[in-house]
């Protein structure tokens, strides 16, 4: 059979058109409110994180309102306040703050000397967490997420 210039076949079935279907809209992940859920991933941080996690959790629980929920989202900690507000997590050699790129660009010469990804800072578990710092990148999260609502 000669293929037709539009694509379909003489004497035979024109060729399906495949139909493309609307993206799937992405929702972001629900956090887990149970009860438990915090206190199953602290059972599972490794003991030599859990000095270091325990001094984050802390910290930014101090800076943050203290109506703020602790939730799970993504699968670690955070604090919520109609929206999350921070995440924090413990690793095997660190432990976690994930107060957003934007707090974190504001604070550049204190975070020198940890390691800062695009929303995130590592506290190694062989230096002291330093709690004020942290209850001042908590503190200008909390003012963002304020600023936003508005």
């Amino acid at each position: 059979m000669k293929a037709k210039k539009n694509g379909s076949f003489a004497g035979g079935r024109a060729k399906k058109r495949a139909v493309k279907k609307a993206p799937a809209k992405k929702t972001a992940a629900r956090p887990d409110t149970s009860a438990g859920a915090v206190d199953e991933y602290i059972a599972g941080i490794p003991e030599s994180s859990r000095k270091n996690f325990n001094a984050l959790r802390a910290a930014v629980r101090a800076a943050a309102p203290k109506d703020a929920e602790e939730v799970i989202s993504y699968g670690i900690p955070a604090l919520r306040k109609e929206r999350v507000l921070v995440w924090y997590a413990a690793f095997a050699q660190h432990c976690s703050l994930f107060p957003t790129a934007s707090v974190l660009s504001q604070f550049k010469e204190e975070l020198k000397g940890y390691k800062v990804s695009k929303g995130t800072v590592q506290f190694p578990l062989e230096k002291v967490l330093p709690s004020a710092l942290v209850k001042k990148l908590v503190r200008a999260r909390v003012a963002e997420a304020g600023d936003r609502k508005k």
